[in-house]
């Protein structure tokens, strides 16, 4: 696992020096994998209805609920991979 958290680590801080920014949804995709990889299944109570984009991540996240931690990280990690040519 250590081999695969330094990958996940490696992609993370590629995901900080992108030049442009990427779409809302592949935002959306970049935390709710980050957020299942490093927290796991969402067990937050989901935000009030005002909260747009409080609600969009968490529904974001929640749509993650029971992928592995290490499942997770290699997703995050083959959507930073992917997002690099076109945000760097």
């Amino acid at each position: 696992m250590s081999d695969l958290k330094t990958k996940f680590e490696a992609a993370a801080a590629l995901v900080k020096t992108f030049t442009k920014n990427p779409t809302n949804d592949e935002k959306l995709a970049l935390y709710a994998y980050y957020k299942q990889a490093i927290v796991g299944d969402n067990t937050t109570p989901a935000p009030g209805i005002f909260d747009l984009t409080g609600k969009a991540k968490w529904n974001a996240w929640n749509a993650k609920k029971g992928l592995s931690t290490e499942d997770a990280m290699n997703a995050y990690i083959d959507e930073a991979e992917k997002l690099k040519a076109v945000y760097t």
